[in-house]
Parts: C-alpha cells; structure tokens; sequence
C-alpha cells in the first residue's frame, strides 16, 4: 500500500512539472522601409504555433500575415505596394514563416526560419526578448531579396521589422 501511494504522489508531481505550452494570440507585426524613412504595419496575423516554454527548442512558431492589410498611413503608397510590381497582393495574398530552430540565447530567443515573401522563401534570423506575456523581436530584411525592390541598390531596399508576439496568459 505504501508503493501505491508513494507512486501517486510522485505520479501526480510529475503532472505538475510537465512542460507548460502556450500559443500566440496575436501579433503586432511594424516595418520601416530605411531608405524611405517609412514606417508601417501589416496585421491579419494567423498562427499555428506550439510554444513549449519549458523546452523552447521543441517549440514551433509559424503563422502568416495578409498583405491586404498593409499600411503606411498613405492611402496611394499603399494601393501601390499593394500592386503587382511589389508585393501582388492579387497573386501572393500571405506573407508566411515557419521556424526551423528556436533556441534560448543569453539575451533572450532566437527563432530562424522560412520567410515566404511574394513566393520567395528565404531563411531568416529573429532575436526576441521575452517581457511578460510577450515576446518582442526584431530582424532585417531586404525586400529586394524578394523580388521587390523600392531602389535599385540591395542596401537600399533594407527593412527592419519588429514583431510582438501576445502570448495566451
């Protein structure tokens, strides 16, 4: 009888260190085109993330965003990133990323993945800092990379986007 007990109790601590998940809820996804000095967003987020936070590296984050809802805070700059000649909003609807590896750093997170952009997949590096329910990351880009190039020259076309991913409570 005493095994028995010995074995729920340890049974039932185990229950309570088993890994704690979460998701993401929501994002807020910002840009700034550098050489332009515009800044905007993009929303419409949609994930299918599995956030272990106990064992980060067995977590996976992807989710896309639409390019519909990109915006500037110019109507007309929008309706033309919008178009066929950067972003084709028409024929690539979704900005996607899936994670290839997360791992916990010194400073925080650092997921690498897939970012498809315009039928473009090209693998990139995002930095977060965990803050409460958030996780709030940061990486550079070059749209031209993605066949949208604003300038002509590949350092001109550099993007810094920044990411609040809300975690479920």
């Amino acid at each position: 009888m005493k095994a028995l007990v010995i074995s729920f109790v340890l049974c039932t601590n185990l229950l309570c260190l088993s890994a704690q998940t979460t998701e993401i809820v929501s994002a807020d996804i910002g840009f700034t085109f550098v050489s332009k000095d515009v800044e905007g967003s993009i929303s419409g987020f949609k994930s299918t993330s599995h956030i272990d936070l106990d064992h980060i590296a067995q977590s996976k984050l992807q989710g896309s965003v639409s390019v519909a809802t990109l915006k500037t805070g110019n109507f007309l700059r929008d309706w033309s990133l919008k178009g066929s000649k950067y972003f084709n909003a028409d024929e690539f609807p979704e900005i996607t990323f899936e994670s290839e590896t997360i791992r916990e750093t010194e400073k925080g997170i650092t997921v690498t993945g897939k970012l498809t952009l315009k039928g473009v997949p090209k693998t990139i590096q995002i930095d977060f800092i965990k803050k409460e329910a958030q996780w709030v990351g940061s990486t550079t880009l070059f749209s031209s990379d993605f066949g949208i190039a604003i300038k002509k020259e590949r350092a001109d076309n550099k993007v810094l986007v920044q990411i609040n991913l809300n975690l479920a409570p």
